[in-house]
C-alpha cells in the first residue's frame, strides 16, 4: 500500500496502489498527511488500487479535501471510487433532491405543482442516467475479467427468472392463443377465410403476442421481486454494508439480475411461442375442422423468413429494461416499508409502460426496414 505522487507539465499525478482497507489505517494516515500535493491541478489514478473498504475510502476523501484545501482542482481518472462517493453521502447527508424539497403544503399553487414535479423527474432521469452508466462500466470491467460476471448468481437468477415461470407462461400464451383464434374465426367464417385463422394466429403470436405477453407477466413478477429484494436489503443497511466493505454493489446485485434475464426472457419466449401455436391448432381443429398436419402446413406458407426472428429479437431489449428499472427503483428505497411497496409498484407500471413503448419502437423500425 503506498500513493504514488508526481509532477507532470505542472499536473499533479496521484495514484494509489494496493490495498486501502481498514488493517492498514495507520500507514494511511501518515500517507495522505505526508503527500506533495505543488502543481497547477492534480489527476487521481485509480487504475493501480487494490481491494477499498469504507477506512479506505475515508482516507482518499481526506487526500481530495486537502488537494481542495490547497486550492488545486483535481479530477479522477475513470471512473470515481464507488466506495469514496459514499463518503460523500455519509457526510452531508445527501439524497436525491426530491428529499430535500419542502412538504406539500394545501395551498400549493398550480405553478409550485410543476415546478415541484419538473424537480423530482429530473432528479430520476439524472439518477437514471447515472445508473446505466455505472452498468455499463461494470460490464466492460467483467467483460476484460470474466470471473467478475459471477457466473452462480446468473444461473441462479436464470433459474428463478426463466425455469419457475415456464408454468403461468406458457397457460396465459396457450389461452390467449385460444382467444385470439376464437374471435378470428368468427370474423372470418362469415366471409368464408377459415383457414386465415391460422395466418392471423401463427403472425400475431410469433411477431407480438409471444414475447409481448411473457414481457408483461415478467414484468409484473420478476421486475417487481427485484426492486422488492434489493428494497428490503436498503433497509435492512445490507447494501450500506456491502458499500463499506468495498463490494461494488452493481456488480454483485445489479449485473446477475440483468445478465439472468437476458438469457430467460428469450427462452420463455420461445415457449411461449410454441404454446401460443398448440392452442390456435387446438382451437383450430375443435372449432374449424382443421386437421394438425393441415394446420402446419399453412403455418408454414404463413411464415416469412422473419416472422419468427422478429419477435425473438425483443427479448433481450425487454429484458434489459424490465431488470433495470426493478433494480434501480430497489436501489432507490429507503426510510421505511410504505416506500418499498411504493417503489415496487413504481417498478412495475414503469417496466410495463417502457415495454410498451419499446415495442412501438420496434414496430416501426420493422416497418421502415422491411423487416
Amino acid at each position: 500500500m503506498h500513493l504514488e505522487s508526481q509532477l507532470v507539465d505542472g499536473v499533479r499525478e496521484l495514484r494509489p496502489v494496493g490495498a486501502w482497507v481498514a488493517a492498514v489505517a495507520p500507514d494511511l494516515e501518515r500517507t495522505v498527511a505526508e503527500c506533495e500535493l505543488g502543481g497547477e491541478r492534480a489527476v487521481l489514478d485509480s487504475g493501480a488500487l487494490g481491494p477499498l473498504d469504507l477506512t479506505g475510502a475515508w482516507f482518499l476523501h481526506r487526500l481530495e479535501q486537502r488537494l481542495t484545501a490547497a486550492g488545486v482542482a483535481h479530477a479522477w481518472r475513470g471512473a470515481r471510487p464507488e466506495a469514496v462517493a459514499f463518503t460523500d453521502t455519509l457526510l452531508d447527508g445527501g439524497g436525491p433532491i426530491e428529499t430535500r424539497l419542502p412538504p406539500r403544503t394545501a395551498g400549493e399553487r398550480p405553478l409550485d405543482l410543476i415546478g415541484r414535479w419538473t424537480v423530482r423527474r429530473s432528479s430520476d432521469l439524472r439518477d437514471a442516467l447515472e445508473f446505466l452508466g455505472r452498468i455499463y462500466f461494470v460490464l466492460g470491467g467483467a467483460l476484460l475479467r470474466p470471473a467478475r460476471l459471477r457466473f452462480n448468481s446468473v444461473v441462479r437468477h436464470v433459474y428463478e427468472t426463466g425455469i419457475q415461470a415456464i408454468p403461468i407462461v406458457a397457460l396465459i400464451a396457450f389461452l390467449i392463443s385460444v382467444i385470439v383464434a376464437y374471435i378470428g374465426a368468427q370474423e372470418l367464417r362469415q366471409f368464408g377465410g377459415d383457414v386465415f385463422v391460422v395466418d392471423l394466429v401463427t403472425v400475431s403470436v410469433l411477431r407480438e403476442l409471444g414475447v409481448l405477453l411473457t414481457a408483461i407477466i415478467v414484468a409484473g413478477r420478476s421486475g417487481s421481486a427485484f426492486a422488492a429484494e434489493i428494497g428490503v436489503m436498503r433497509l435492512n443497511e445490507e447494501v450500506d454494508a456491502l458499500r463499506a466493505i468495498g463490494v461494488n454493489v452493481v456488480e454483485v446485485l445489479v449485473l446477475p439480475r440483468i445478465l439472468g434475464l437476458m438469457i430467460a426472457l428469450p427462452l420463455l419466449t420461445v415457449i411461449a411461442d410454441a404454446m401460443g401455436l398448440a392452442g390456435g391448432a387446438v382451437l383450430s381443429w375443435l372449432l374449424l375442422d382443421i386437421p394438425f398436419n393441415q394446420f402446419l402446413v399453412r403455418m408454414q406458407d404463413a411464415m416469412a423468413s422473419t416472422t419468427f426472428w422478429a419477435g425473438l429479437l425483443k427479448a433481450p431489449v425487454f429484458a434489459f429494461v424490465i431488470a433495470l428499472v426493478g433494480t434501480f427503483r430497489g436501489i432507490q428505497v429507503r426510510d421505511s416499508s410504505r416506500e418499498l411497496g411504493r417503489l415496487t409498484t413504481v417498478a412495475v407500471v414503469e417496466s410495463i409502460f417502457l415495454v410498451l413503448f419499446v415495442d412501438a419502437v420496434f414496430a416501426v423500425a420493422y416497418w421502415e426496414f422491411d423487416f
